[in-house]
């Protein structure tokens, strides 16, 4: 009799034991996933920073390599130029096509305009350039940097005396810096030029209606935060793409895994950022006719 009630005991206690045990792993488990994100933010504020410290102290040492400077915005602004121009032209279209429909049954054709001063300029060419960058030029720097941290050249560059941040980080942080505005421009123009088109030829706007209220609701404010966010979004990618590219382990598919990353967490940042910048711009400059 005692001993059928201690296995009783015995086996109701064991499922108990595995679900403790179980919590207990899911516990460990997150908490070892928090440290392991608080650490990685923690790298990547350490690489903003010493990138912000070696561009302005080689700025006015006059060491910054200029050549590869250039070199580096060239290649950067071709993967990135052309795909910009070929999506600025649907968003300014679609643009047009959706709000044209519905100004065309209320009859405010004239607002035509303003809607690509508010879709395009405001929110379609920084999150467009965003994508971009976080796409092709993310992709970029990250197989790079990857390529060479597992060739082991980032640790000879250490060996040696140089730092790998200063010598290969910087003029990709400042060529990034250099094309991310020049992407938003582009974007605008190609975008509002299409979306001027379809209204023009097909919902029947007047160009100069089209413009007036273009003018009237798209802001220079508009612009500036437009091109702000296209900065923001620079920094997110060269910061990201270039922590995974030094991070990489593993041989190829290492390298595929940063650059894998490296996109993810940049369009995910990316989101995020446009929309925190996009509400203190609403709080701090509230829309209204120029």
């Amino acid at each position: 009799m005692t001993a059928d009630i201690i296995e009783t005991e015995s086996s109701r206690s064991q499922p108990v034991g595995r679900a403790v045990a179980g919590v207990d792993r899911i516990g460990s488990t997150v908490l070892t996933r928090a440290r392991a994100s608080i650490e990685t933010i923690g790298r990547s504020a350490r690489l903003f920073v010493e990138l912000i410290v070696f561009s302005i102290v080689d700025t006015f040492g006059w060491r910054l390599s200029v050549g590869e400077i250039l070199d580096q915005t060239l290649k950067l602004f071709k993967v990135t130029a052309l795909p910009a121009l070929l999506m600025a032209v649907p968003i300014g279209a679609e643009v047009s096509v959706q709000v044209g429909g519905v100004m065309d049954q209320v009859g405010a054709n004239s607002l035509a305009g303003a809607a690509s001063g508010l879709g395009v300029v405001g929110q379609g060419a920084p999150m467009a350039a965003g994508l971009l960058m976080s796409g092709a030029a993310a992709s970029a720097i990250a197989s790079d940097i990857g390529a060479r941290s597992i060739r082991e050249e980032i640790d000879a560059m250490r060996v040696m005396g140089v730092n790998p941040i200063q010598r290969l980080i910087v003029p990709r942080f400042i060529a990034m810096l250099l094309i991310a505005p020049a992407l938003c421009i582009i974007i605008i123009c190609a975008g509002v030029g299409a979306g001027l088109a379809i209204s023009a030829n097909v919902n029947g706007v007047v160009p100069a209606s089209f413009w007036q209220s273009f003018g009237a609701f798209a802001t220079p404010t508009d612009l500036v935060f437009s091109t702000l966010k296209a900065v923001l979004f620079a920094v997110i990618v060269v910061v990201v793409a270039s922590l995974r590219g030094l991070e990489a382990k593993g041989g190829p598919k290492g390298v595929a895994n940063a650059v894998n990353a490296s996109v993810v967490l940049s369009v995910f940042l990316i989101f995020m950022t446009n929309l925190i910048v996009s509400q203190l711009q609403t709080m701090f400059f509230p829309a209204r006719l120029a």
